[in-house]
């Protein structure tokens, strides 16, 4: 038989080699930790809301506060910026609209000043682009601050020699430094800093402990309801103008952006506001008409989203909320002491 002679050719070959064993595996590399849920949508604060082609020295920032504060910026000198946006109150006065000149109200909601440097514009209708020219508006207003005309503010200031003397400190580059728009700028320079950072930032930084288990749930509610249609990006709101009664008409005589541009296209758009400190700036809308922030959630979620909230859901949306509220640093927002008058600066005129 010729089997055995073939096994025994076989027995005596060379022996197939064995399978080369696997490489070890490369150590997995520890992936990057996750961000908070839902923080894509949002942004924490920065430390200072710059803007383009703005300048914020010490001595810009410096006279910014004083001037902030001064009610000589007023023909009756009994109101000042802080009148309405109170530093102390979540930089607004928790009235529906604010007394101005012989304690006439115009028609709008004081917005907060706090964080209001990141907003698109200024203003319930976005009239101004930034804070800098915001600050030219309520002093000439005649229902505000009621100054007779620029040249008016600017002797006013020339007549105090502190402010000659801070003025050219912070625009030393200026032939004649004490100018309107000079005033403007400064009072910009200082409301770059009015920042207030919240737990809500710190959670976005990756801080998970940082917000309540309960906060989280709201946040989740906030979410899930569609309030990031209008509320989202570091402002939580401020970066978009919407339609108040998106959803469902809602009566109001205020025609928002309409009364501002003339085009019916724009009639009832409102810029969108920011919800930081929300839970502390109430009455709310533009004309403080809503009293509390339960009810304002509710009109939201049946006028904006076409939805009807339900009082847990609308709870939970609230206690979210209440992580939007930030602290600014008290040293940065204490009342200056600001210049003595000079023997020329005119007299306050209570006509």
């Amino acid at each position: 038989m010729r089997i055995l002679p073939l096994l025994a050719l076989l027995a005596c070959g060379d022996a197939p080699e064995a399978p080369e064993a696997p490489a070890p595996a490369e150590p997995e590399v520890a992936a990057e930790a996750a961000a908070p849920k839902h923080a894509a949508l949002f942004a924490a604060l920065p430390a200072v809301m710059e803007g383009e082609g703005k300048s914020r020295t010490t001595a810009q920032i410096d006279l910014g506060r004083q001037l902030y504060y001064d009610a000589r910026l007023s023909k009756n000198h009994d109101i000042s910026c802080n009148s309405c946006h109170q530093l102390d109150a979540f930089g607004q006065d928790g009235e529906a609209t604010s007394p101005g000149h012989k304690g006439q109200r115009g028609g709008r909601s004081s917005p907060t000043t706090y964080n209001a440097a990141l907003h698109l514009s200024q203003f319930w209708d976005g009239r101004e682009p930034d804070v800098e020219a915001q600050a030219k508006g309520p002093v000439l207003n005649p229902i505000e601050m009621a100054m007779a005309d620029e040249a008016t503010v600017v002797a006013v200031l020339k007549s105090i020699p502190g402010y000659q003397e801070a003025f050219k400190a912070a625009f030393p580059e200026a032939e004649d430094a004490v100018t309107y728009q000079n005033m403007a700028d400064a009072i910009g320079a200082f409301e770059r800093g009015l920042v207030t950072p919240s737990p809500f930032d710190a959670y976005l930084n990756g801080d998970e402990a940082a917000l309540t288990d309960a906060q989280k749930a709201g946040l989740d509610a906030y979410v899930e309801a569609g309030c990031t249609t209008c509320h989202l990006g570091v402002a939580v709101g401020g970066s978009m103008y919407q339609k108040l009664g998106l959803a469902k008409p809602y009566e109001t005589a205020d025609k928002g952006r309409g009364d501002l541009t003339g085009n019916e296209a724009d009639n009832y758009f409102f810029k969108v506001p920011s919800l930081r400190n929300i839970t502390e700036t109430g009455p709310y809308l533009h004309d403080g008409s809503i009293a509390t922030l339960e009810e304002t959630v509710k009109i939201m979620g049946e006028y904006q989203l076409g939805k009807e909230l339900d009082d847990a859901q609308v709870s939970s949306i609230v206690t979210f909320l209440g992580a939007l509220k930030g602290t600014p640093d008290p040293s940065y927002i204490a009342k200056p002491e600001l210049p003595e008058s000079g023997p020329e600066t005119p007299a306050a005129d209570p006509s």
